[in-house]
């Protein structure tokens, strides 16, 4: 998890660790739109050379080592081992299962659902490009977390949103199947709003249930239930989660863009997966009170705005409902300013490398993201046989899913580093990656328990990580440089997140089919 703290190790304090985040200050200017397509005739020269069905596979069997709870008999990363076996049993809910968001051994709700809703969008808009064994094992990634999910909102009118202490947590350097810190149970309800988080997991809901429509009726009515119901909560108790649990979910998972493009996400899903009018007016009813048109220049777990607009412009572009049209004029500006030599916003920027690169951490989650909307537009386009108008220009389908593979090929090896960025694919990859489990010795290797302390050692060791945690993709190069240092205490740039991989999923599952594209 991308905090402004991280394990700690002794003799320091967690004050001195905090400044380890700040923002860094020089920023060099965009790559011209020069640089940007001979770098793309480099990577189409070397499409043949990326394996994209294999760092499918790959980026799918990461979310295995990451999870909480009772693992199944077919779990494939052999060194993790079932850990947090009574989460929830101080408040008589089980909230065992689930996902660790990161390096660290918290739920967070908030990432998770969003994990959900991307993986299952991968699916939606990608499914058809899967083998049959790629596609079996997303299906069962997404029902890992919304077996969760479900738990976790199965009383009405509460959400619990967090099981750990993640000031505890980032204390320790320790596997989970260790972990002794506390493992607290934090909730949402009426009294205590979380309009932000509710409105995601309802939209996990909602997109898993348009996922197992076909595979799994009964359990997808289910999912689409509670999904109807945790909205209901989500509307009808408006309020951010970050001021509700402030002290609990900040610095970490605080909510900077508020609740109410979650609260449009959500209806927009379940407009996608129930066909109910209701929904349909309440987005645009609800089109300018909501900000649908606040881009801001991102899509991630905090803000959904462009979310929104690309995922209604479908509906708009397919000729089913023009009345949203005001949303695909949205979708399309967002959609310029993410180009190469056609955007100037300041928040857009492109490496000399060529890589989308945005202010902060951890900026492969930005770089999945983004890319992953400029496919499934570029997609919705194509089938509309539609341009993205951009100022007195327009973009073709094909040179948005151009700029997208352009992401994807430097993720995997196409980079002046030349190192892949998904830990296991290609001959060079990080080595030294922010993450428990992975950089302590497995129980088979160490069956003694390593404490919260003596973790230290292993924190600060300069050997590789003793366990591959196949298919973590990391955070990357934080500045404009390309450089990445590889060093596990620079979790900005080290530590591989679910949601980065999420969005990659659908990339890599079309790319796997339409390699040259």
């Amino acid at each position: 998890m991308l905090c402004p703290f991280l394990f700690i190790p002794p003799p320091l304090s967690p004050c001195e660790y905090l400044l380890l985040s700040s923002p860094m200050a020089n920023r060099s200017p965009p790559a011209t739109f020069l640089l940007f397509i001979a770098a793309v005739a480099c990577g189409a020269a070397a499409a043949a050379r990326h394996n994209y069905s294999d760092a499918l596979y790959k980026s799918i069997l990461f979310f295995e080592g990451q999870r909480s709870g009772r693992l199944p008999p077919s779990q494939r990363i052999s060194w993790r081992r079932d850990s947090a076996l009574h989460d929830g049993a101080s408040v008589g809910v089980d909230l065992t299962g689930g996902y660790y968001d990161a390096g660290d051994n918290i739920k967070f709700g908030f990432p998770m659902a969003f994990t959900t809703t991307l993986l299952s969008w991968s699916v939606i808009d990608f499914g058809h490009t899967m083998t049959p064994n790629h596609l079996s094992d997303a299906i069962t990634a997404i029902r890992w977390a919304t077996d969760y999910l479900l738990k976790a909102t199965s009383i009405p009118n509460t959400l619990y949103v967090q099981v750990g202490n993640a000031f505890r947590d980032h204390s320790c350097w320790e596997r989970p199947e260790d972990m002794d810190t506390p493992r607290t149970v934090y909730k949402v309800d009426a009294s205590h709003p979380g309009s932000d988080v509710a409105g995601e997991t309802s939209a996990a809901l909602a997109a898993a249930a348009v996922v197992f429509r076909l595979r799994d009726p009964d359990y997808s009515d289910r999912l689409l239930q509670r999904a109807v119901r945790v909205f209901d909560f989500a509307d009808q108790y408006r309020g951010a989660y970050s001021s509700s649990l402030h002290n609990v979910v900040c610095p970490c998972y605080c909510d900077f863009s508020g609740y109410k493009d979650e609260l449009l996400w959500g209806a927009a899903w379940l407009h996608k997966a129930t066909r109910r009018r209701e929904y349909r007016e309440y987005i645009k009813r609800n089109e300018e009170v909501l900000g649908a048109s606040d881009t801001k220049h991102e899509f991630g777990w905090d803000n959904k705005h462009a979310g929104v607009n690309v995922l209604i412009s479908k509906e708009v572009l397919m000729g089913k409902d023009d009345y949203l049209r005001s949303f695909k004029e949205n979708a399309d500006d967002f959609i310029c300013s993410l180009l190469p030599g056609v955007s100037s916003h300041p928040e857009i920027q492109y490496s000399p490398g060529g890589l989308l690169f945005k202010t902060g951490g951890s900026n492969m989650q930005h770089v999945t993201s983004l890319s992953f909307l400029l496919l499934a537009y570029s997609n919705y386009l194509s089938h509309a046989n539609s341009h993205v108008p951009c100022g007195a220009s327009s973009a073709s389908p094909a040179e948005l899913r151009m700029a997208a593979k352009r992401q994807v090929d430097y993720i995997l090896g196409d980079n002046p580093m030349g190192i892949s960025y998904m830990v296991g694919y290609g001959n060079r990859y990080p080595q030294h990656i922010h993450h428990r489990a992975s950089s302590l010795p497995s129980l088979e290797a160490h069956p003694g328990r390593i404490g919260c302390k003596a973790g230290g050692a292993y924190y600060l060791s300069p050997k590789p990580n003793p366990n591959l945690l196949i298919g973590a993709v990391v955070g990357g190069p934080t500045n404009i440089s390309d450089i990445f240092p590889d060093a596990r205490p620079i979790f900005q740039q080290s530590e591989p997140t679910t949601y980065i991989n999420a969005p990659l999923v659908g990339l890599l599952a079309y790319f796997s089919a339409h390699p040259y594209d």
